[in-house]
């Protein structure tokens, strides 16, 4: 049976506790704070004007995203494959949302707000030790932020060995591409790629 609508789905499910609502924050606090500076990954969502949605992995260093005040947060654009899916998107749609984690904490963090894209000079002065200076920042003004149980991470055994794969036995991007556009193109190895990509991390 299709669910066809909230009250149906919602007489499948007990009512969220009272904490669960209550953690619901419309600003960073100290904890949320803390956690941005020990993040270096984040998967960003967004969607068109049309409702086409699109995830994005984002990544750097522990405290990539920048926190401008409690309301604000910011990150660069990183040097990327300029398909500009997150950005043009944000330019026809500013809502998006966000997924923090820190590799082995098994709590993660959730946000959502309205993104602008930004080239102040004052932005770009917060990320002046970057190897390649971003072209455009993602400003992201919050509206619901919160720390997100440890269910799905711990079911995952993400941060563990359980299902853990070494790179060597698993397809290189250069083979998984070569399949997929069915081209008489060399096969890149895994040494190749991180070599190629030194230069734009």
């Amino acid at each position: 049976m299709k669910i066809q609508n909230v009250q149906q789905l919602r007489e499948l499910y007990d009512l969220p506790k009272e904490r669960t609502v209550k953690k619901e924050l419309s600003e960073l606090d100290e904890h949320c704070i803390n956690f941005l500076k020990h993040s270096p990954f984040m998967v960003l969502s967004s969607a068109n004007n049309k409702g086409l949605q699109d995830a994005s992995p984002r990544g750097g260093k522990a405290g990539f995203v920048k926190v401008i005040n409690t309301k604000q947060i910011v990150l660069a654009d990183a040097k990327g494959n300029n398909r500009l899916d997150t950005l043009s998107n944000i330019v026809e749609n500013p809502e998006v949302g966000a997924l923090f984690f820190i590799p082995g904490i098994q709590e993660s963090m959730r946000l959502n707000g309205q993104a602008e894209i930004r080239t102040d000079p004052e932005i770009i002065q917060l990320f002046k030790e970057e190897q390649n200076v971003p072209k455009t920042f993602i400003l992201i003004t919050i509206e619901t932020v919160f720390l997100h149980c440890a269910k799905a991470l711990m079911r995952s055994d993400l941060w563990g060995n359980q299902f853990k794969i070494e790179q060597k036995n698993f397809p290189t991007m250069g083979k998984m591409l070569k399949d997929q556009l069915k081209t008489d193109r060399p096969i890149e190895t895994y040494e190749d790629m991180v070599e190629r990509y030194k230069g734009d991390l």
